[in-house]
């Protein structure tokens, strides 16, 4: 068996070997969000498959050897008009400041409850102004941008007459006429070809500004494109991370640039172009990776469907049923990464069961309190043979889960060792995750877990009532936020009703479940022990009079 890594270039359109430039530092840059509104399930599929990336490399070459970077965007002009409709009257600037802030923090928060490890540097845009001013001065310098009407505007004409330099359009294989046809090309008077693109433009009263390149005296920001070029040498390279002092060539390629395929042209076919224009290389990345589309139900994503779903909403309850994000993760790799996938509520429900059969067993002796399973915690994961090799094959994710599935389906029969690994190839994907060890296997009972919860929620309650009754709108506007944030119901001052799913992934569902059921067959003894079990957890049981059960945690 090969253990050979095989990535799909977009570049060559092949399946390539990988070898990093630097075995002692490979580095990996994906484009990560523009902050301005909740992340969408289109949104988190890249996020997920390059941790996926990002784990197997880790794997391969150490964890201290693989540099990870994933950018924010916190300038751009959807921002701007986020900050104007959400807070009318108030400083532009400020205003922004409060939607990247909330946006940013709300994007952590959903991507770290997909199992996501964090990548090793997060660039924001707004602080890598000066590498973007220099990067453009350099092109200008070269007779590579121009300036019109205090914009700065690249030129792809003129980067196919440079000697040594890519064709424009190699990446998304089309010619300029072809782009020209099929891309929506900002019109403007000043704009020389109308593929020509911006690197920077000015900025409007009362928007951010700052000092620009080429010797324009108006104030001006950063184009989209030139963000990543810039941040991604910044981050990953000696170029414009220590100056500009860098002309070696071979210095100013990094290994793995990474998005989804709706960047191909024109977001990453303009980075190649500055940055090899910039720097004379004949490429920017050696190899290119893209995620496919994603759609729901089988229809594109969209507002005007009523089918456009956050990752938060998902985490809340879709269809009405919460789900966790291990079980967002699961279904979202049960289809190849480069192949489109179709997001629905079945595939939701198949990956549920998956992860509730590990971490909510209903064995007579649960999985989840074997002696294997707290000791399937006890080492850094390590995938199996055949997991490995899936991965190691492009990232061959639904080869890889029809082990680990087939396993879960034979989990009465495996022995120890058998279990261990099944642990260990769930971890390695991120599907299990610390806080499961935590809630399965620790002495603290989970009542005590969530006291820290609840002693955090009660005071954000009780400073929404003085809020409330000081008329503060913004505290209240915050507060609110932070308890829809944590899924957190406050009823009176005694109780909390969580309304996200079981932070257990399933045991307390089942144990309530169960007791439904022998309260059915009149079994009280089964019953009764079944409701001392989960008081023992901190759960406060109801009985309905439809013979149904809701529970809730106790304070």
């Amino acid at each position: 068996m090969s253990n050979e890594l095989r990535l799909y270039n977009t570049l060559t359109r092949t399946k390539e070997s990988f070898a990093p430039i630097d075995p002692a530092c490979v580095r990996l840059y994906v484009c990560g969000p523009t902050v301005y509104d909740y992340a969408h399930i289109g949104n988190a599929r890249p996020v997920i498959v390059f941790d996926v990336l990002f784990r197997l490399l880790r794997h391969c070459y150490g964890e201290s050897r693989v540099r990870y970077a994933r950018n924010i965007t916190d300038v751009d002009d959807k921002i701007i008009a986020r900050a104007m409709r959400d807070f009318p009257g108030q400083p532009l600037n400020e205003a922004i400041r409060k939607v990247t802030t909330a946006t940013e923090r709300q994007f952590h928060e959903d991507v770290a409850a997909l199992g996501c490890l964090e990548p090793n540097v997060e660039p924001r845009a707004t602080e890598h102004i000066p590498q973007m001013v220099a990067m453009i001065e350099r092109l200008a310098a070269r007779g590579l941008a121009y300036v019109a009407e205090d914009n700065v505007l690249f030129s792809p004409a003129a980067m196919d007459r440079l000697p040594g330099a890519p064709r424009y359009g190699s990446l998304a294989r089309r010619s300029l006429d072809e782009m020209i046809a099929g891309a929506r090309v900002d019109v403007a008077p000043y704009k020389r070809d109308p593929m020509d693109f911006v690197l920077w433009k000015p900025s409007k009263d009362g928007e951010p500004g700052w000092p620009s390149p080429c010797g324009i005296k108006a104030l001006g920001r950063p184009g989209w494109h030139i963000e990543c070029s810039a941040m991604s040498m910044a981050t990953l390279l000696a170029t414009l991370g220590g100056g500009l002092s860098c002309d070696d060539p071979q210095k100013n390629i990094f290994d793995i640039h990474g998005g989804g395929i709706d960047l191909v042209f024109p977001h990453h076919e303009n980075e190649i172009a500055q940055s090899c224009c910039a720097f004379g290389t004949p490429r920017m990345a050696n190899y290119w990776m893209h995620n496919g589309f994603l759609q729901v139900e089988g229809e594109k994503m969209s507002k005007s469907l009523g089918n456009f779903v956050t990752i938060r909403e998902l985490l809340r309850g879709w269809r009405d049923e919460p789900w966790s994000g291990a079980v967002l993760r699961m279904a979202m790799l049960g289809t190849h990464y480069r192949q489109p996938i179709d997001w629905t509520f079945d595939r939701l429900r198949a990956a549920k069961g998956n992860i509730q059969a590990v971490a909510g067993s209903s064995d007579e002796e649960s999985f989840e309190d074997s002696a294997a399973y707290r000791r399937a915690w006890s080492d850094r994961p390590t995938p199996s043979n055949e997991v490995y090799a899936a991965l190691a094959d492009d990232l061959n994710t639904p080869e890889a889960l029809s082990y680990i599935k087939g396993a879960i389906s034979r989990k009465a029969t495996l022995g120890d060792e058998e279990r261990v690994q099944l642990v260990h190839n769930m971890r390695f994907l991120g599907l299990l995750k610390e806080e499961q060890r935590q809630w399965l296997t620790d002495s603290t009972t989970f009542s005590q877990m969530a006291e820290k919860l609840l002693e955090g929620s009660m005071q954000m309650f009780d400073a929404y009532r003085v809020a409330m009754a000081n008329d503060d709108t913004q505290f209240i506007s915050d507060t609110k936020l932070w308890l829809d944030d944590h899924l957190i119901e406050i009823n009176g001052s005694s109780q909390v009703t969580y309304r996200g799913s079981d932070p257990t992934h399933g045991r307390i569902e089942r144990m309530v479940r169960e007791r439904e059921a022998a309260r059915l067959r009149k079994d009280w003894e089964g019953s009764d022990r079944l409701r001392d079990e989960l008081a023992a957890l901190g759960v406060v049981l109801k009985d309905n009079k439809d013979g149904g059960t809701t529970w809730k945690l106790k304070r």
